[in-house]
């Protein structure tokens, strides 16, 4: 079974700080540094080192040629990603001593994909594939419902959230990845199982994977509803742990696995996540959760 991720390639540039920046305010950074990222790069390389078959979709620009090169090395099929005439897209992150994180985006190329691309990509998936989808491009609506009509199974992570996204045919979806924020935002509830209940109504075929931070996280369809607590573990920077959930998680369902023990092995990389600097540098190997 293969997953194909259609998303994002950002440059993230790291800045460390006492704490975010005010309006109006000007501080320091104790540390600066460059990594891959965007939501969709981070996904494709959780997939990859959780052992999933996995090609990424997705645009970069000329100055994005470090993007492919780290996909590669991680044994990602990259033979989707195309150069565009923007610029790469790229993320300024603040992180701050207790792990948290601020950030802004620039979209770039991620925003300048064609129907080319998008005939690409759904020419390579048939029945029992996956298309997995982010926020970050700007073909999402369109690419739920083609790959729909193809009979490929698609899960989307509505990230970063927008009020476009209550417009997206969610009924296309096999799997809604959302955090409590995303999903008040989608609900208008902020009770998890409020927003699960109220996601379930609206779309009652849905499986829908709540994922609650230090609290670990929840699946739940229309017959069953399970909760997975976090690993206890210091965490010093959150930035790429919800896309590591979801590539361990997706990958692990993919390879047959029950729910449950989807939902474990997510948490647990995502905990491993969290110890570590970075983005995509920070998502752990099969290795790192066995040790």
């Amino acid at each position: 079974m293969r997953i194909i991720n259609f998303g994002s390639l950002n440059i993230d540039h790291v800045y460390e700080v006492d704490h975010f920046v005010s309006p109006g305010e000007t501080i320091s950074s104790t540390r600066y540094s460059r990594f891959c990222g965007g939501k969709g790069l981070n996904q494709s390389i959780a997939l990859a080192r959780a052992g999933a078959r996995v090609t990424h979709a997705g645009m970069i620009g000329a100055d994005g040629a470090l993007l492919r090169e780290f996909l590669d090395d991680a044994g990602v099929d990259t033979h989707l990603v195309q150069i565009g005439d923007s610029a790469t897209g790229h993320a300024v992150i603040q992180v701050t001593p207790q792990g948290d994180n601020a950030i802004v985006v620039y979209g770039g190329a991620n925003h300048q994909i064609g129907r080319d691309l998008m005939d690409q990509v759904l020419n390579a998936t048939g029945p029992g594939d996956w298309l997995l989808l982010q926020n970050e491009v700007n073909c999402v609506p369109e690419m739920l419902t083609a790959a729909h009509d193809r009979g490929v199974s698609i899960a989307l992570n509505p990230a970063p959230m927008t009020d476009a996204v209550e417009q997206y045919p969610l009924e296309t979806l096999h799997t809604l990845f959302v955090n409590e924020i995303e999903g008040a935002q989608l609900t208008g509830c902020q009770q998890p199982k409020s927003i699960v209940k109220a996601l379930l109504a609206r779309h009652p075929h849905l499986c829908v994977v709540l994922t609650l931070g230090e609290r670990g996280a929840v699946f739940a369809n229309a017959e069953s509803w399970i909760e997975q607590p976090s690993f206890s573990v210091e965490a010093i920077d959150t930035t790429a742990a919800g896309d590591t959930f979801i590539g361990y998680y997706l990958a692990a369902v993919t390879a047959g696995a029950a729910n449950e023990a989807a939902l474990k092995i997510g948490c647990l990389a995502a905990s491993v996540c969290v110890t570590r600097h970075g983005a995509a540098d920070s998502i752990p190997s099969r290795s790192d959760l066995s040790a």
